[in-house]
């Protein structure tokens, strides 16, 4: 089996009005400065700049023609005329269901009901962005090699490698062979052993933790097919990965750090992935998850004394 290496990230069609919000902060933190005025800007008000020519943009951003065209591509749109038809979108999108003024800026005298509204405001925040920008065509193809593979392996150090911990038992109860490495060493052994028709997964934020790239790394040269869950779709681990998907992460605070805020997306990803093997494999799948939940029964009832 052979693989190419991934090309930098673009989507294959322009991303709906409601998904423009969530990729301008997953992409942002790639951009150059003079870039993410123009992407904060159009973000912020959608409005007001669906308005203005790219000239106008130009000027209201400090920035060049060409930085607002090369912003509108990064984004996922041919030209800046596409990005305006999405602004306007997204600008009536809000008109009619305009979101709650609340931010997840945590104070540290902030009383503790301000505190549960503010997180959870993120959190439907941040599902919202990962689900508006999750690539469905990569994921389907995500789940249609693990239904089908020999072993599936996956890679994810701290607060990754729970949700790593996570898919592994959730597969391993509807009967596939899947297991998470936090080792990196027994990772990198591991991934060794790996061929065609095995799947490795990649679970990192930032795109770039070394620990789990390495491994990616193996098992994407020994053939087996690769996939990153990442909030970077323009990191260096993509370049080992055949099918990526991207998560979207609050903005981080003193108190919430990107920990906290990227696991709740990285978790909806896995949820996906794993409803959609069981889907795939619902006549094994089935039968073997009602065996684990009998052989678990009787640990949730009380015993007779």
């Amino acid at each position: 089996m052979t693989h190419d290496l991934k090309e930098s990230f673009n989507a294959d069609s322009p991303p709906a009005p409601a998904a423009l919000a969530a990729k301008v902060r997953t992409l942002a933190p790639s951009m150059t400065r003079s870039m993410q005025r123009v992407a904060e800007a159009v973000a912020g008000d959608p409005a007001s700049c669906a308005a203005l020519t790219v000239t106008g943009l130009a000027e209201l951003t400090g920035t060049s023609e060409a930085t607002v065209v090369r912003t509108a591509r990064l984004l996922g749109y041919p030209g800046y005329r596409d990005l305006r038809l999405a602004l306007a979108g997204l600008a009536a999108h809000q008109q009619s269901g305009r979101a709650p003024s609340v931010t997840a800026d945590i104070a540290v005298d902030d009383p503790i009901a301000d505190v549960v509204a503010k997180l959870a405001y993120d959190e439907q925040q941040t599902l919202a962005d990962t689900a508006a920008g999750l690539d469905t065509v990569q994921l389907g193809a995500a789940v249609a090699a693990a239904a089908t593979a020999r072993r599936i392996d996956i890679y994810g150090v701290g607060a990754s490698s729970l949700v790593g911990q996570d898919l592994a038992q959730k597969l391993a109860r509807i009967g596939l062979i899947a297991h998470s490495h936090t080792d990196p060493h027994l990772a990198v052994t591991n991934a060794v052993q790996l061929r065609s028709g095995d799947v490795a997964i990649a679970i990192t934020h930032s795109g770039s933790t070394v620990d789990v790239m390495e491994p990616l790394r193996v098992a994407f040269d020994r053939g087996a097919t690769t996939v990153a869950i990442t909030g970077r779709p323009d990191g260096p681990v993509t370049q080992y990965a055949d099918h990526v998907l991207t998560t979207s992460t609050a903005r981080e605070s003193e108190l919430r750090p990107a920990a906290m805020s990227s696991r709740t997306s990285q978790l909806l990803v896995v949820d996906c992935l794993f409803i959609g093997v069981a889907q795939r494999t619902y006549e094994t799948a089935a039968p073997a998850l009602a065996a684990s939940y009998e052989a678990l029964a009787h640990r949730h009832t009380p015993r007779p004394r």
